[in-house]
């Protein structure tokens, strides 16, 4: 299991920030592949189950990704760390 931001060292919060820094590159293509596949499903056989389905998983990624950020923000910010 993993640990909360406020277990981490200083170190390990600054090696987080930057790791989802460099997860934004991997989440923009997955968010743009999962709009191109709605759109896609949209046109090829009206609107359907399938063209739901990859929305849902846009607002799960995008939700997720918010709160995670926002909580390693706190935590930096409650440490005075940059």
């Amino acid at each position: 299991m993993e640990k909360g931001f406020s277990q981490l060292t200083d170190h390990e919060l600054l090696e987080k920030k930057k790791e989802m820094k460099s997860n934004n590159i991997l989440n923009a293509v997955l968010l743009g592949l999962m709009v191109g596949i709605s759109v896609y499903s949209t046109i090829t056989g009206g609107f359907g189950f399938l063209t739901v389905l990859p929305l849902f998983f846009v607002g799960s990624i995008v939700s997720r990704r918010n709160k995670n950020k926002k909580q390693l923000e706190e935590e930096l910010n409650s440490r005075n760390l940059k």
